[in-house]
């Protein structure tokens, strides 16, 4: 009776190891840091100008007028299209590097 007592108390010690290991494992699952998501692609001043700038008008080519026309019409334009000052400077650049000159 003695040898089954300590067969019954064994059993149960495992079972109950068994279950605190199942536990702490799930608990360690969750405790895991969440992926780091991907940051967002920096767009260029080319597509920048083609996703704002085209919403309204059709497309107008870099060439068409000069640096110091350009400058001009993103002044009014950043106004207007409600851009943020670092994508209009994007924009200006790209526009001014292909400009008429």
């Amino acid at each position: 009776m003695h040898a089954t007592l300590i067969k019954r108390s064994k059993l149960i010690l495992a079972g109950a190891l068994a279950l605190a290991g199942l536990c702490l494992g799930g608990l360690l699952a969750q405790a895991q840091p969440p992926e780091k998501k991907a940051l967002p692609k920096k767009l260029t001043g080319a597509e920048l100008y083609a996703i704002n700038c085209n919403r309204c008008h059709p497309e107008r080519y870099p060439t068409e007028f000069t640096s110091a026309q350009w400058k001009t019409i993103m002044l009014h334009m950043r106004v207007r299209a409600n851009l943020p000052a670092a994508q209009a400077k994007l924009i200006l650049k790209y526009l001014q590097e292909d400009s008429g000159n």
